[in-house]
């Protein structure tokens, strides 16, 4: 089964809003056994709508479409699916009391504007939304399917996961189909797909591995396809297995965990807490930490010591230390983290300084060069490490590097 995804809306081609609804939909698709074949974007215009349309249902089964269901002028996608399917609108009474009720519970009076959003084609299977007022429709045509949905996210992916999958189930029957991630820290996939390569050459033609890089992770994905997932799934666990024990030392979990969950977990098993001291990164190891529920069960704070003088003045680097060394170096980075455990009540301490640019770097230290250690009571790790010249991707790198340190730190591999 080959699908095809459209998004309409001029503000997604001048780039005003990013398109998330194409990215989540191929995910959710993906977990159907169905196959993405393209991706269009078009302008809120009934040719290049009805260009997209023909292009789609000329080599794909299933088409998805989000976007232009609005109450405004320039949503235009319902009356473009009535010319295209020869039909026209009617007006639904029940979704009229509908959306009375809905504003009226709003304290609004409905407007003529939104009164037309119960007016669907004729010849349309109704989508309830039940997030908003623009309903979705399904149009069948030459044994093919096109649904039109909203482009407000979170109305769409309302409707997709109740009913729009179950429908799809029912029409297509798409075959079976298994995901296990296996998410990796640290290294690039390289050097994951030397430790593994006799592994992925014994994949059968049916199950397939992909590497998905992103800045300090690798996430491989087996998937195999075929009439029954059970079945797959005995099948690609114990391969999954096998790889994991082959890079166990940048292996954090499976699916969708995270590095700062897979800390959080390691950290309340321990009975532990940890801290933050932060320069270059200006707390967002802290954010990253904090973005986990539950995170105040085991971290008590962030020190963000920007200058000197206040890395003097809160973690107890010496004046010395920083004169001869400089702040970048690993003196300093191991005297922040001893210091931290000082500053606050906990057992661990992660320490961070470096040139995160695009200024501020000299011959001996570049942008991008980057100082983190990692303390408990007994002793203290550093490490350096040499970034890019881009700030953001430096900021976030140290961020991904630093909590691994830690990682590695607990679990004695360093």
């Amino acid at each position: 089964m080959q699908v095809s995804i459209i998004t309409i809306g001029d503000e997604l081609l001048i780039g005003q809003i990013v398109d998330t609804n194409s990215a989540w939909l191929s995910q959710e698709v993906n977990t159907l056994g169905l196959r993405v074949k393209e991706k269009m974007s078009v302008a809120d215009e009934e040719a290049a709508i009805v260009e997209a349309f023909d292009r789609a249902l000329g080599h794909c089964d299933i088409v998805l479409v989000t976007g232009g269901l609005g109450p405004t002028k320039d949503d235009i996608t319902k009356n473009t699916l009535c010319k295209y399917f020869d039909t026209h609108l009617v007006l639904h009474a029940d979704l009229l009391e509908q959306l009375e009720a809905y504003f009226k519970s709003r304290g609004r009076e409905i407007n003529e504007a939104n009164k037309m959003q119960a007016m669907l084609p004729e010849n349309c299977k109704v989508i309830p939304n039940q997030r908003g007022t623009a309903q979705g429709m399904w149009f069948e045509k030459n044994g093919k399917v096109l649904i039109s949905m909203p482009g407000v996210p979170h109305e769409m992916k309302s409707m997709f996961e109740q009913p729009i999958k179950q429908m799809l189930k029912e029409a297509f029957t798409p075959p079976g189909i298994f995901h296990r991630n296996i998410i990796t820290i640290g290294m690039g996939e390289s050097y994951i797909a030397e430790k593994i390569e006799d592994i992925e050459d014994a994949l059968p033609d049916y199950i397939k591995l992909a590497y998905l890089p992103s800045l300090g992770k690798v996430r491989l994905r087996l998937s195999g396809y075929g009439k029954d997932e059970k079945v797959l799934q005995s099948e690609i666990d114990p391969i999954a297995a096998k790889i994991v024990e082959r890079i166990s030392n940048i292996f954090i979990g499976y699916d969708d965990i995270t590095l700062e969950e897979y800390l959080g977990k390691l950290l309340k098993e321990k009975g532990a807490k940890m801290g933050t001291a932060e320069s270059c990164t200006g707390g967002s190891i802290a954010t990253a930490i904090t973005s986990i529920p539950g995170s105040s069960a085991y971290y008590e704070g962030s020190v963000v010591t920007y200058s000197y003088e206040v890395k003097e003045a809160l973690l107890g680097v010496k004046h010395e230390t920083l004169l001869k060394f400089g702040a970048v170096s690993e003196e300093t980075v191991s005297e922040m983290a001893k210091g931290l455990l000082s500053c606050l009540p906990v057992e661990y301490g992660i320490a961070v300084s470096g040139i995160a640019g695009p200024g501020g770097g000299t011959e001996e230290k570049p942008v991008g060069t980057v100082w983190m250690a990692v303390s408990d009571k007994d002793r203290t790790v550093s490490k350096k490490y040499n970034f890019t010249k881009n700030r953001a991707d430096n900021i976030q790198l140290s961020t991904v590097y630093a909590l691994n340190l830690l990682r590695m730190f607990m679990l004695g591999l360093v």
